[in-house]
């Protein structure tokens, strides 16, 4: 498996393109994951995209990534980013790299999104740029 890519996607992401469109936008996670693979196809990768409103599941999922021996995971951990001591420590504790991911600019909203502590142990973070952030992060993967 040294050539997928997790694609790991936390708390009310399942309702992207419903909730708060003038933030997220309109696409869908079943559209990013299209984009993902279309890319991913392109770049010679494969893509294991999955999502849990349940922190627990993304730790796991963190611990199996290494153990499957994945080239990269791609975290858009929702609101466990400012919060998940626990995913900040799986972070920290696996060799795969973890690229944050986030559709919004969490420095351009409230205060509390400032803070991230999945951001503090990640290998880095791409933000702000809507789905594109998405492939963007795969790019970045592709190249490390």
């Amino acid at each position: 498996m040294a050539d997928t890519v997790y694609v790991l996607n936390g708390p009310n992401l399942n309702l992207l393109g419903l909730r708060e469109p003038e933030i997220y936008g309109h696409d869908t996670l079943d559209d990013i994951a299209g984009m993902l693979e279309d890319r991913a196809r392109e770049l010679d990768l494969e893509i294991d995209l999955r999502q849990s409103n349940h922190e627990g599941h993304l730790v796991d999922w963190l611990h199996e990534a290494q153990a499957e021996g994945a080239r990269a995971v791609l975290l858009n951990a929702g609101g466990f980013t400012h919060t998940s001591v626990a995913l900040h420590d799986a972070i920290k504790s696996v060799k795969t790299p973890v690229i944050e991911v986030h559709l919004s600019n969490p420095h351009a909203r409230e205060p509390f999104r400032h803070i991230s502590l999945v951001g503090q142990a990640a290998k880095g973070t791409i933000a702000g740029f809507g789905a594109l952030s998405y492939l963007l992060a795969l790019e970045a993967a592709a190249r490390i």
